[in-house]
């Protein structure tokens, strides 16, 4: 199956999710992050790297101020 997808390296993931290139490359050693193999080169699909980004957002609790309860 060949796909039309951007692949990126493993610089440019670091780049775009803004952290040192140790980061990405921790992801795909545990296997964390969707990888390709292309020959001895490394490159991570777009989509992988949305979508890890999706499962990781937490989003943020309001605090109603009358009883303090948490609102999720």
């Amino acid at each position: 199956m060949v796909t039309t997808e951007r692949l990126l390296s493993v610089d440019q993931v670091a780049e775009l999710l803004g952290t040192t290139v140790r980061f990405p490359r921790w992801l795909i050693e545990e296997r964390r992050i969707t990888f390709v193999k292309v020959g001895r080169h490394v490159r991570i699909p777009e989509t992988a790297v949305a979508a890890f980004v999706a499962a990781n957002t937490v989003e943020p609790v309001t605090i109603r101020r009358a009883g303090l309860r948490r609102v999720a």
